[in-house]
């Protein structure tokens, strides 16, 4: 009797584990609409590996995707360095994995017509950025340029796709990004680009997840992340993302960016 009543609770415990939609929160950094075009089949092949139901999510805008976070509304998300650092904190998401063999370094572009050669050469401009805590794409150049004397002033326009359109239409001199944004935006608007400066680079993106969810669902996770390594068919979906790879991800992994001291979101975490 004790036999059965045992297996009945592992079954029943089984198919809650399972039968859990998990939201999957991918920071905005272009549209909605180009997120899901990129992020959903790799999401239905973790759900079809896993067993898990996994389902797509975002905000309108980088700052509303860190309220988000800080509720603890994304079961699991995709953020940038310097957001994991903080929501590590508060409310406490965990790394789990991040793209495989990959630093991740800050960008400014100007028109491929541009004259711009130098930073210095921006004293004094307009520039544009996705959102004041993207992490490479707005923090890392202005936080170089500040330490050059280069006094800037920055426009904040909501995403990576936002910042290349108003630097081709000649809106802003330049703005910043990532290279696989700029990779991914539309080649309309990429072949008016170019890139004037780089970075250096720091440990990228983390997937983690809200300290509510369990470990066993965390392993499964894993496991379906690391399994897309060793399919073709997955592969091919993480190419669609410019990813080479996924890799298992420990917190001390952002160690990196933490050395930085950046106080940016400390009003979030009081």
């Amino acid at each position: 009797m004790l036999l059965r009543v045992g297996l009945f609770l592992s079954v029943l415990l089984s198919f809650n584990l399972f039968a859990q939609t998990l939201t999957f929160g991918i920071v905005p950094q272009q549209s909605a609409k180009k997120m899901a075009a990129l992020w959903s089949p790799v999401l239905r092949y973790l759900s079809d590996t896993s067993g898990l139901k996994i389902q797509f999510a975002t905000a309108k805008n980088i700052p509303e995707f860190e309220k988000r976070l800080l509720a603890g509304e994304y079961d699991i998300a995709y953020m940038n360095p310097y957001h994991y650092t903080v929501f590590s904190q508060k409310p406490g998401y965990n790394a789990i994995a991040k793209q495989k063999d990959k630093k991740i370094k800050g960008i400014l572009v100007v028109k491929k017509d541009s004259p711009l050669t130098e930073l210095r050469q921006l004293k004094g401009a307009k520039l544009a950025f996705p959102s004041p805590a993207a992490f490479a794409a707005s923090v890392l150049p202005r936080a170089k340029m500040a330490q050059e004397g280069i006094e800037i002033t920055p426009e904040y326009v909501s995403s990576h796709d936002s910042v290349y359109l108003n630097v081709a239409r000649g809106f802003f001199p330049a703005g910043g990004g990532v290279m696989r944004t700029f990779n991914n935006t539309d080649p309309a608007v990429r072949e008016q680009l170019k890139v004037l400066w780089t970075t250096p680079g720091y440990t990228s993106h983390a997937i983690a997840t809200h300290p509510d969810v369990p470990q066993q669902t965390r392993q499964v996770l894993i496991k379906a992340m690391l399994k897309m390594n060793e399919d073709p068919a997955g592969l091919a979906l993480l190419k669609m993302l410019n990813f080479k790879g996924l890799e298992a991800a420990s917190d001390d992994e952002w160690n990196d960016v933490r050395e930085l001291d950046i106080r940016l979101l400390d009003h979030m975490l009081q």
